[in-house]
């Protein structure tokens, strides 16, 4: 019997947002942000025109949920700050009284059940009278950023000792400016570079934010990694096609935000294509000097990648896209999630925690997303009300035996959060996938729940391990 164990500080728990999990209350204070506004102009966009008002009532119910976290083996939990609650002018930059009273309750309560709250700053909620002035696509939202996040770690620094300045900044990109999962929902390629940049620089400016006011954590960000794999590892078109890939998606993140620069090969590609960002030379000083602490990497699925037989040249106003310079592989017999069509491939959490320790000059890093979700679970409840999830057992444990062997050659992973706490609102699929280890029943006022893997994650972590 093989056993897996870690590290006996490990930080076990699970991840989530602002914006899909607070709600909205009356008097609460907070502003609109591109899902609200959105929700209210095109509600049939959303899974059963289920919008963000209600979520999942973590507003009203942090305290329940808290407890809950404490059944669940939770010793810490990431969550972020909705900019929209906080300062819901950003213009003025006046603080809404109410969200910092909500925030420090949070907190503080967090601490005081021994569950360190990790505290992410952007969650892909860009204030809503921001996007009406550009979004990230404006230089002047670069600063107002930084002076949000300066007034979160004056706040709420004193106890906050892990923050993050972004959650997947790729996904604003792919969301709202090639792929419509997001607002502004443009097809261009060249914005998406420039917000891409632009959500670069402001991480750069938080982090120098953060070290300057001496406040004794750590500061970083959350990336969505998704190791390349190429059709043909024996065929260099196929490599090179891959190379790209791995470049656009992942490396365009990772490398300023450790490295401090951007790569070469991307950049010389951006030039070639007249796609390179609008910029300043003395911004590039602040991205060198100011990279992070701590590397959170989510974790779902790879992507595969085989060399464009032909490329052609793009039609129309909207340009060149991603996919304009390879194929996306889809590899027969591949391991499927059949809700959300994802690949299942557990060895990629391994690669991308070996590529950071081989190439990245081995972070300090952590887990800070991996799920499945499942559509329709009320399949599974059993007599007794309880949802019994053994898939989401098997999919954690499979993750961790990788994550184990990452940790036993030598890389410096520190932790494993699960997506999600309880079920959560997710964008445009609303609730249609479920995630969490605690079920939510949204026509019985968001009556928790804690599933079988709750119990099974509570377990597992009182041991720091499994067998298997």
């Amino acid at each position: 019997m093989a056993k897996y164990e870690f590290p006996k500080d490990f930080w076990w728990g699970s991840a989530a947002s602002g914006p899909q999990s607070e709600g909205r209350v009356a008097g609460d204070g907070k502003a609109d942000n591109i899902w609200d506004a959105w929700y209210q102009t095109a509600p049939e966009k959303f899974f059963n025109q289920v919008g963000p008002e209600k979520t999942s009532m973590v507003y009203q119910k942090y305290q329940e949920d808290i407890s809950l976290m404490k059944q669940t083996g939770h010793n810490s939990y990431r969550t972020s700050i909705q900019w929209s609650r906080l300062i819901p002018n950003p213009f003025t930059g006046e603080v809404n009284p109410e969200a910092v009273t909500f925030y420090n309750h949070l907190i503080d309560d967090l601490i005081a059940a021994g569950i360190e709250p990790f505290i992410n700053l952007y969650h892909f909620d860009m204030p809503m009278v921001l996007q009406e002035n550009g979004g990230w696509l404006n230089r002047e939202v670069v600063d107002l950023y930084t002076d949000y996040a300066e007034k979160c770690f004056k706040l709420f620094g004193d106890r906050v000792k892990k923050w993050f300045t972004q959650n997947e900044p790729i996904v604003p990109v792919e969301g709202g400016y090639l792929y419509g999962w997001h607002l502004p929902d443009e097809r261009n390629l060249k914005h998406g570079v420039q917000v891409a940049y632009h959500e670069a620089l402001a991480s750069a400016k938080a982090v120098e934010k953060y070290h300057a006011l001496n406040l004794g954590g750590t500061i970083g960000i959350i990336l969505n990694l998704m190791p390349t794999y190429p059709k043909d590892d024996t065929n260099p078109a196929d490599v090179k096609a891959a190379k790209f890939v791995d470049g656009f998606f992942n490396r365009s993140f990772l490398d300023p935000a450790i490295k401090g620069t951007f790569p070469s090969d991307i950049v010389d590609w951006l030039g070639e294509y007249d796609l390179m960002p609008t910029y300043h030379q003395s911004d590039l000083a602040i991205i060198k000097e100011n990279t992070i602490d701590l590397l959170g990497v989510n974790y779902y699925q790879p992507r595969r990648a085989a060399a464009k037989e032909i490329q052609v040249e793009p039609e129309g106003e909207n340009g060149w896209m991603p996919e304009d310079f390879y194929t996306v592989y889809d590899m027969p017999g591949k391991k499927l999630n059949p809700y959300r069509g994802w690949e299942i491939y557990e060895k990629g959490i391994y690669d991308a925690l070996i590529n950071i320790k081989d190439n990245y000059g081995n972070i300090n890093c952590f887990i800070s997303e991996n799920g499945m979700g499942v559509e329709d679970e009320a399949r599974f409840i059993n007599a007794d009300g309880q949802i019994n999830d053994d898939y989401r057992i098997e999919f954690i444990q499979d993750h961790l035996k990788w994550v184990h062997k990452a940790l036993e050659e030598g890389s410096n992973v520190h932790g494993y959060h699960m997506w999600t706490c309880m079920d959560n609102w997710s964008w445009l699929n609303a609730y249609k996938n479920r995630y969490g280890f605690i079920s939510v029943d949204l026509d019985n006022e968001a009556k928790r729940t804690i599933k079988k893997s709750g119990y099974w994650f509570k377990e597992m972590t009182e041991q720091n391990g499994f067998s298997d």
